[in-house]
């Protein structure tokens, strides 16, 4: 718990220095130009596309049907409330953060000039596609490890996991839909709170041992083991 609490301050502070370059316009937000010049030397009708299918699913109707089946699954196999708590809130205080963030901050986004439509006017500190997906996708992920025991399925878990936060983050930019730094600030942000999550969850566990409630959820207790037939 002491090296997750070491990882979430990092990750808060991260987050708090890309706000901080942000509202200075100084920084970091060197990157940002650069960046959208490389997105849009890559761009042609067929990619452009498909990247914009791919970050629907970030989408405030893609995300939520996604970790609606993803949840449902755990739950099913878990037999407990457990990915629905966590899940459900997690992403509550995640999307609060996104739209009050917009609103504290209200940066505009890069010209509709240069980006590919369907184009968004609302403000684009922090990225919401990317902070959401963080969080909802990382506290899945984290459900999954506690669930199998199989080591290539937590492998398979953390690597589809990691590769899709980071594809979606990247598809913001390449759309033209959101500044680097907006991304960078929701990979930031979103990983803190799924620390924190985590944490509060292992915690509240171990106050339930030591109460003699049940034992802490272990990776040696799973729903899915090697020895099961099948």
């Amino acid at each position: 718990m002491l090296v997750g609490g070491v990882l979430v301050v990092i990750m808060a502070l991260l987050g708090a220095e890309v706000y901080d370059n942000v509202v200075d316009d100084a920084g970091l937000t060197s990157l940002d130009q650069p960046a959208l010049g490389l997105a849009e030397s890559l761009r042609n009708p067929g990619l452009d596309a498909g990247v914009t299918a791919f970050t629907n699913i970030g989408g405030g109707i893609g995300m939520p049907i996604l970790a609606s089946i993803l949840t449902a699954w755990l739950t099913f196999l878990s037999r407990t409330w457990r990915p629905i708590i966590l899940v459900g809130g997690a992403a509550a205080v995640s999307t609060t953060a996104t739209t009050v963030g917009k609103r504290l901050v209200g940066r505009t986004r890069p010209d509709h000039a240069d980006a590919v439509p369907p184009y968004e006017t609302s403000p684009s500190f922090p990225s919401g596609h990317t902070l959401n997906t963080t969080v909802v996708i990382g506290v899945l992920v984290y459900i999954m490890c506690l669930q199998f025991e199989m080591t290539w399925a937590r492998i398979t878990a953390i690597v589809a996991g990691v590769v899709f936060i980071i594809a979606m983050g990247l598809s913001r930019v390449f759309l033209g839909h959101h500044w680097m730094t907006d991304v960078m600030a929701g990979w930031f942000l979103g990983l803190a709170w799924v620390g924190i999550v985590i944490l509060a969850h292992r915690l509240f566990h171990v106050l339930r041992k030591r109460e003699h409630a049940g034992p802490a959820p272990t990776f040696e207790h799973h729903a899915i083991r090697d020895d099961q037939p099948g």
